[in-house]
């Protein structure tokens, strides 16, 4: 029932609009009355009220005035304004501020019944767009999905070093079906593209693409979904392939491409990657379906590109490769990084344009892996990033993506070395920003000595010198303002917020997440509403 105040300074005018209609019957409770604009914003104030039926003259405060406060404090109030013949040219030339609709005196019945049936239509729909608006928005701030995203996207683009540290973290963030080696998983790649000559469309239907998404990998068997900043207009899906081979991609692309169009009425190409085993071989996994993608035709039909039948043997890029194009950047030696690029991709090896393009990737996430951790943010970087990928997917000039890694590897090596030379300020950067996206792992002073090649007692010192405060109560303070944010998703349990946070169990976190917030858990979770 849509609530109504009326607001007349004639005691009888708003009598006689109560007995006008009945008001239950057109869906409507009429819940305050007012003799002037002053008195109705003080009822806005303390009823939650849908509706306002205004006179046009009043004392103190007239209709047209409170139309535009009302604007103000309460846009989604609906305001009526009733006035003579004289005031019509008025107060309709104030529809523009807040005043919905005008009925002329006197009310006819009819005419009365007329608006209000077409406001509480409009009201439905608002409301209706409003939960769903709600409902979408708390699916995409959903804390525990959010990180599961993030862990994902590093899981296939960054640089890891220890495989244990990884699966713990999978487990903490209820993906441990991920951790076993055997389980064969599948990459599907979802461009959406705009089909009626409106490239606004893809920017303002985004967000919604992105929660139709979710919705899909959540109510799809063993899917995940994430997103990749790097690729415009894309979400990527995990699919984890059951024994019987019946959890297979075509079920999810169908599905995909319906909703897609029938919701948002877009395009979509898809890209369908090989199938591959183990979270080691995740980025070739990830790579297959961006590759297969790559293939599809310009313009906005929708397509299925599968790439799942290409040899497997195609995609190698060997570990001891990765790592010694690492030692040359971190070691800024640019000679050698240069060497095994060429030794990588030079034209001596003959290489198919599909293995060029995979192996010129996998350098690429590499690099971009190196910038992120030696935080290398500059417009001018992304910029260069972006040319090289698109380079990358022309697959036309082999030496042209070659010498955008060059230029790449070069940059990254530039600020390597002034982290070398900046008195650890710059290396104690980078390690906190480390921090913020590994805070859970189990990480210690030797780990990130080895990671960011320091000398751990040197990197104690300098930590404590730069930040005001030892690594491990920095790490302790991280853990638990991360924990702040998990307690506001009700969604999850005290200990399933321990273990995201990185406390081993929920007994200590308790203890010194109330000796730091001079509260329990569960009281600042309480306090978050009241």
């Amino acid at each position: 029932m849509m609530k109504v105040i009326i607001t007349d300074d004639e005691v009888q005018i708003r009598k006689g609009l109560r007995m006008k209609v009945n008001w239950e019957e057109e869906g409507f409770q009429i819940a305050g009355e007012a003799s002037n604009g002053v008195e109705a914003l003080e009822l806005l104030r303390s009823l939650d009220i849908d509706v306002v039926i205004t006179d046009m003259r009043m004392p103190i405060m007239d209709g047209i005035e409170f139309a535009k406060r009302c604007q103000l404090e309460f846009p989604n109030v609906k305001v009526v304004v009733l006035s003579g013949y004289s005031d019509f040219e008025y107060v309709r030339g104030s529809m523009k501020e807040g005043v919905k609709d005008y009925l002329l005196k006197p009310v006819a019945p009819d005419e009365l019944i007329e608006i209000l049936t077409k406001i509480r239509k409009e009201i439905e729909v608002e409301k209706r767009n409003q939960a769903e608006s709600a409902r979408l928005q708390r699916l995409v701030h959903s804390q525990l999905q959010e990180v599961q995203e993030q862990f994902l996207l590093y899981l296939v683009k960054e640089e890891w070093l220890e495989l244990g540290m990884v699966t713990e973290r999978l487990r903490q963030l209820r993906l441990e079906e991920l951790v076993n080696e055997n389980t064969e998983v599948q990459f599907v790649t979802v461009e959406i593209r705009e089909n009626t000559g409106n490239p606004n469309r893809l920017k303002e239907l985004w967000l919604t693409f992105q929660m139709v998404c979710k919705e899909i990998a959540k109510g799809h068997f063993r899917t995940y979904s994430f997103y990749d900043p790097s690729y415009a207009n894309m979400i990527h899906f995990i699919l984890l392939l059951d024994s019987e081979k019946e959890n297979s991609p075509v079920s999810l692309v169908k599905k995909l491409q319906r909703s897609v169009k029938e919701l948002l009425n877009l395009e979509t190409v898809i890209g369908i990657g090989n199938v591959t085993s183990g979270i080691a071989n995740y980025k070739t996994g990830y790579i297959s379906s961006l590759l297969a993608w790559s293939q599809s035709q310009l313009g906005s039909q929708s397509q299925v590109m599968d790439g799942s039948n290409v040899k497997k043997e195609v995609f190698e890029f060997s570990p001891d490769m990765e790592r010694k194009l690492t030692n040359g950047i971190e070691s800024v030696n640019y000679d050698a990084f240069k060497e095994n690029i060429h030794i990588l991709l030079g034209g001596d090896r003959n290489l198919s344009i599909m293995s060029f393009t995979f192996a010129a990737n996998r350098v690429l996430f590499l690099l971009g892996s190196l910038a992120k951790k030696y935080n290398i943010e500059t417009i001018d970087f992304q910029n260069l990033m972006w040319k090289c990928q698109q380079s990358i997917w022309e697959l036309n000039s082999h030496n042209k993506v070659i010498e955008y890694l060059l230029q790449l590897a070069k940059l990254i090596i530039e600020k390597v070395q002034m982290a070398r030379f900046s008195n650890g300020k710059l290396i104690v950067a980078s390690v906190q920003q480390y921090l913020d996206q590994h805070y859970a792992s189990e990480i210690s002073l030797s780990l990130l000595s080895e990671l960011f090649h320091i000398n751990s007692a040197h990197l104690s010192e300098t930590f404590k010198n730069t930040v005001g405060q030892n690594f491990s109560d920095y790490l302790v303070q991280l853990r638990l303002e991360k924990a702040r944010d998990f307690l506001k998703d009700r969604q999850l349990k005290i200990i399933d917020v321990a273990n995201l946070a990185g406390f081993s169990n929920s007994g200590y976190f308790s203890t010194v997440f109330k000796k730091y917030f001079g509260q329990t858990p569960v009281e600042f979770r309480n306090s978050i509403d009241s």
